[in-house]
């Protein structure tokens, strides 16, 4: 990814609901200005959800997500719905597209589009309700459905042939976005200008070959962004880098799975965390995720640890989610814990069998969805902490990996 490149995760998500044929994919096309979806009058023509992240004036970066129509059926039809219901744990914006031609019924609308709003309404999710196909409603039709939804406000007719009320629906959607959701900094808060980080990125097997991982690059830029000095080093030069300074620097920030032996070369007087407690932070749960990690001393024989990763990769001989975290979970509890792991978008419904969730840092994942699965957690009263605060845990290090927030909010 070009470090210029804002990432899907920090950019506004927009999620597309609606019947089949209400013109979703239509709609999308419409206000991108491209050919993003495809358009066609067989119904069901957007099987899975599509996301794309592109720029989109005047509201800036953005991931458009297209999803199948709420009212599929059959088997298949079934699970399509359930994976568009699941796209709400990401939408920051969404807009609920309903075919003014073919306007439902108010049964019918209550099984649909009224259960979407009612879902909008529980995630806290701004909303805008587009009728589209406006060319084809007489004024009393156009009447008929304003009276219907009379207690909607955030509704326009549009449509998506002629263009009509596009730019509008665009500014609309602009003016839902969430405030402050592009001025957070992932470490550039705690930095001042001219100081020195220095960043440990290990390269090894699970390395990207020519390239480093989307936490590194997200960092590096923040400090550039901060007016500060990345320096980036592996953990086996460490402790020459350090000495070959002129300057103090003010944080090293590693990888966790170096964490014990960056700790053991990182003088006490340099402040030391790493890059997944810093997006725990930059997502607004590391408080939780603190807590959680105490309950590693709580495990007990036979008790069930999921390790949840928010993306999906090769996993190599050593990788950390399966292999290397569950072998230093039990070397620290000394029993016999059983794992179960999920990646990607999967994230199980059910949480009540599990006595500790330890979630990977989100890098991927937009700061909604790791809030809804932090939200789930805290519901079912299962401890979650995430692969940096449990390994700084387990290795002792936690209050020190801590000390760079201290005035700072967690």
């Amino acid at each position: 990814m070009d470090m210029n490149e804002t990432p899907s995760a920090n950019r506004i998500h927009i999620g597309v609901f609606g019947r089949r044929n209400a013109g979703k994919s239509s709609i999308i096309n419409g206000i991108t200005g491209q050919d993003l979806s495809i358009v066609s009058e067989i119904k069901g023509t957007t099987t899975d959800p599509v996301a794309k992240a592109m720029e989109l004036l005047p509201l800036g970066p953005v991931v458009i997500i297209d999803t199948p129509g709420l009212d599929d059926t059959g088997e298949l039809g079934e699970k399509r719905v359930a994976k568009t219901r699941q796209i709400l744990n990401k939408t920051d914006i969404a807009v609920l597209v309903v075919d003014g031609m073919q306007f439902p019924q108010k049964e019918e609308w209550n099984q649909l589009e009224q259960t979407m709003l009612d879902r909008f309404a529980a995630g806290g999710i701004p909303y805008l309700i587009a009728v589209n196909k406006a060319e084809g409603i007489s004024e009393q039709k156009q009447e008929e459905i304003t009276d219907f939804l009379e207690k909607e406000e955030k509704k326009l007719f549009v449509s998506a042939k002629r263009g009509q009320n596009i730019e509008e629906l665009k500014e609309r959607i602009a003016e839902l976005a969430p405030s402050g959701e592009m001025t957070k900094q992932l470490v550039g808060d705690l930095l001042q200008r001219n100081d020195v980080a220095v960043l440990v990125v290990p390269i090894d097997s699970a390395a990207p070959k020519g390239r480093l991982i989307l936490p590194q690059q997200q960092v590096i830029r923040d400090c550039l962004e901060a007016g500060a000095t990345a320096i980036v080093t592996r953990e086996t030069e460490l402790s020459g880098t350090l000495q070959s300074l002129n300057q103090k620097p003010r944080v090293v920030i590693t990888d966790s799975q170096a964490f014990e032996q960056v700790s053991k070369e990182t003088p006490s007087n340099i402040y030391l965390t790493s890059f997944s407690i810093l997006f725990s932070r930059y997502k607004g749960n590391l408080k939780q995720q603190v807590v959680g990690a105490k309950a590693l001393h709580q495990l007990r024989d036979k008790d069930i640890v999921l390790l949840s990763e928010g993306c999906t990769h090769h996993r190599q001989c050593e990788d950390i989610g399966t292999v290397k975290l569950p072998r230093w979970i039990r070397e620290f509890t000394g029993k016999d814990i059983c794992f179960q792991f999920t990646s990607g978008t999967q994230f199980p419904e059910d949480l009540s069998k599990y006595a500790l969730i330890v979630h990977c840092g989100g890098c991927t994942l937009n700061e909604r969805e790791m809030k809804y699965r932090l939200g789930r957690a805290k519901e079912a009263g299962i401890p979650m902490t995430n692969y940096g605060t449990a390994i700084a845990e387990m290795h002792g290090i936690l209050d020190r990996s801590l000390e760079i927030f201290k005035e700072q909010p967690l």
